[in-house]
């Protein structure tokens, strides 16, 4: 790795809430099922411990805070009042700008009231993302979503209201014995509702879930690209512009008030973050070292609340040879374009490291470069490489 050309990306703050009211049957993520009251006041209080560890681990006392997302399990099982606790400590550990910083919260519908989101926006939360995940109350069931049409029809309006600059629906499609009118139904429902941003995925069965145990019936590959395809265009037609593989922003009066998820789009640029929280991972850049540390925190909420214990479970260096395919697993479910000079900068590798790849997916139609010969010149992921994007990332394994 070459130092000199490493720059320090932009640093943003995932904090885990790993507490849910059910744990969802396709859900991989680290949540567990809650069995007594949350332990608001200890979580926060471990949570900052946390945080100060890792700030004094990797001297981050003067790296400005580009956002912070606030994520789970489910987030909105906590009080506006601990939320508020929480950020206000975060916060004043950090340089950031107060009027512009990202600051999201994911909550179910089922676990939230009127006051409640009022209450978030007054702690200082700008952006809220709603796991609806389906209109249908069939599909709820089938998904163990615990809430229900209703719910979710009014979370969309009560976000709209209570204050927060923008918020993001969670929606799900191929689902289990779902048809194409179906899930089109569904992402009209959605559309009607004006989020500022939608979220819109496919259904995947991962390992370690009850739907990998006991697999439900998906709807067969064609139905499912149909879905896709009609599912883009009514996006579009709604003024809803795609800029990652499933993230949109709603676009009025063709302005670009931008509605991207800005933390987001800080992973997907490989920049950096701390995670903090129960099985949360970070990936901070060491200029002086030259190196990308990568960071796993205890994942059971008994160890990660037991005081003696520290929160750092794994602390490793990402492998040169690595960095290659990290950086591009991230950077091409983009819609945007980037350059090899961004490569170098945020890999600290020469550009001879991955150029041969890129010039191979150019020439299978997956990519395209405006100058191939330059640094500057300018790659982008083909419509054909976002739809066989599996296929591309292979290349870079």
């Amino acid at each position: 790795m070459n130092t000199t050309l490493l720059t320090t990306p932009p640093l943003s703050l995932y904090i885990h809430i790993p507490w849910c009211v059910e744990k969802c049957p396709y859900c991989d993520f680290n949540s567990h099922a809650l069995k007594s009251q949350v332990p608001e006041q200890d979580y926060v209080k471990a949570l900052i411990a946390d945080l100060d560890a890792d700030i004094a681990r990797f001297d981050l006392s003067e790296r400005p805070l580009h956002s912070v997302f606030i994520g789970g399990g489910t987030p909105s099982l906590f009080s506006a009042e601990a939320i508020e606790s929480l950020l206000s400590q975060v916060l004043s550990r950090f340089k950031h700008n107060a009027s512009s910083i990202e600051i999201t919260l994911e909550a179910n519908p089922g676990t939230v009231e009127a006051d409640k989101f009022i209450g978030f926006a007054k702690a200082g939360v700008t952006r809220l993302s709603i796991g609806v995940q389906s209109f249908e109350s069939d599909k709820l069931v089938k998904l163990g979503r615990i809430h229900n049409v209703s719910q979710a029809k009014l979370a969309a309006k009560l976000a709209h209201e209570c204050g927060v600059k923008s918020f993001n629906l969670d929606l799900m499609h191929g689902l289990p014995n779902q048809s194409l009118d179906n899930a089109l139904e569904d992402l009209k429902t959605a559309i009607n509702l004006q989020p500022d941003h939608l979220s819109w995925y496919q259904l995947t069965i991962e390992p370690n879930t009850a739907f990998h145990s006991r697999p439900p019936k998906l709807p067969q590959d064609e139905v499912l690209w149909d879905i896709q395809d009609q599912g883009f265009k009514l996006l579009s037609d709604a003024g809803y512009q795609q800029y990652e593989i499933s993230a949109f922003r709603l676009v009025k009066n063709n302005e670009a008030d931008d509605k991207q998820c800005q933390h987001n789009l800080n992973y997907w640029r490989f920049g950096d973050y701390l995670g903090i929280g129960c099985g949360a991972h970070g990936k901070i850049t060491d200029i002086k070292k030259g190196i990308i540390q990568r960071t796993v925190k205890v994942k059971h909420p008994k160890g990660y609340l037991e005081p003696s214990r520290a929160p750092l479970d794994q602390l490793n260096t990402v492998a040169s040879d690595e960095l290659p395919f990290e950086y591009m697993m991230n950077q091409l479910r983009l819609f945007s374009n980037f350059t090899l000079a961004h490569y170098q900068q945020r890999t600290g590798l020469a550009a001879s490291t991955v150029l041969p790849t890129l010039l191979q997916a150019q020439h299978k139609k997956l990519m395209t470069c405006s100058d191939s010969r330059s640094n500057e010149g300018e790659w982008q992921v083909t419509q054909l490489g976002h739809r066989y994007l599996n296929d591309l990332l292979e290349i870079f394994l």
